[in-house]
Parts: structure tokens; C-alpha cells; sequence
């Protein structure tokens, strides 16, 4: 996809043109947001699936198994909600807990343990193969890529 001059990367996620949302019935969704929330809840299944570092996400993963998926989705909205204000969006601003604190166990009692670089590199290809499922261009990914790169020092503690 191409971008012109003074268009976010929100807008060419697809901006704030609304859309069925496919997951609530009757409900409208700016496309932006979906293509953004599409992209990190395939991440999540990723993360679930990688032993790299599944282990920081042992309570989620908890849960789920038992059918309560109240923090999957408390976290796609976070992480949704940040990456569409990182990228532009002017209609959702993230008010969670900063990068450091959803990362230090000691604030964020959902997380098992810090993170170390190893773990931050697993994470950068779990997004991209979450980004590949929903056929993101490379362009577009690489933009995300930089985004995400540049929390490394924020969420890595270890």
C-alpha cells in the first residue's frame, strides 16, 4: 500500500472509514481499529503456541483453558487500543499501564516473570507471522516493526 504525505499508518491500516465489526453483532468499527485488532489476536494465538515465551503468559493461558477468555480480551483491547494511537489514530488513546509497568511482574501480576532480549526478538516474530496470517504488505509490517522496536529498552528488564 502506498501512503501519501500527512497519512498515518493508522489511516492506511484502513482509518477511521467504519465497518461491520465481525466479532459483535450490529456493531460498527472504525477499519483501522479491526485491521490492527485482527492482526493482535492472531498474535496472542501465536504467543499461546510458542515456548519461547508462552511461560510470561501462564494466567492468560490459564484462563482460557478454563473458558474464561475475560483477559484475552482485556488484553487485545490494550495492546489494539496502544497500536492504534502508535500508529495515528486520533479516536483511541491508550491509558493502560506504561510499556515498563504491563511488563515488571511486580506491577503486572498477569506477567511471569521480565522479559529478556531474546524474549523481545521472539515476540517481533510472533507479531510479523500474526501480521503475515492476516496478509499484512511487508511495507506495513516493517512500519510496525519500527514502532515496536523502539519499546525494546522499555519492556526488555532483564
Amino acid at each position: 500500500m502506498k501512503t501519501t504525505i500527512g497519512t498515518t499508518l493508522y489511516d492506511t491500516l484502513g482509518g477511521t472509514t467504519l465497518v461491520a465489526d465481525p466479532t459483535h453483532a450490529g456493531a460498527m468499527i472504525e477499519k483501522g481499529r479491526l485491521s490492527i485488532r485482527n492482526v493482535i489476536d492472531s498474535t496472542i494465538f501465536v504467543i499461546a503456541a510458542d515456548s519461547k515465551i508462552n511461560g510470561h503468559f501462564t494466567v492468560l493461558l490459564s484462563e482460557v483453558t478454563k473458558g474464561d477468555f475475560s483477559g484475552f480480551t482485556d488484553l487485545s483491547e490494550n495492546l489494539t487500543t496502544f497500536v492504534a494511537g502508535a500508529t495515528g489514530s486520533k479516536d483511541y488513546i491508550y491509558i493502560g499501564l506504561s510499556m515498563h509497568d504491563a511488563h515488571d511482574p511486580a506491577t503486572n501480576s498477569r506477567m511471569n516473570g521480565k522479559a529478556t532480549n531474546a524474549d523481545f526478538d521472539a515476540f517481533v516474530n510472533d507479531l510479523v507471522a500474526g501480521a503475515n496470517k492476516n496478509k499484512v504488505p511487508s511495507s506495513i509490517i516493517n512500519s510496525l516493526g519500527k514502532i515496536v522496536e523502539s519499546l525494546r529498552t522499555t519492556v526488555v528488564q532483564m
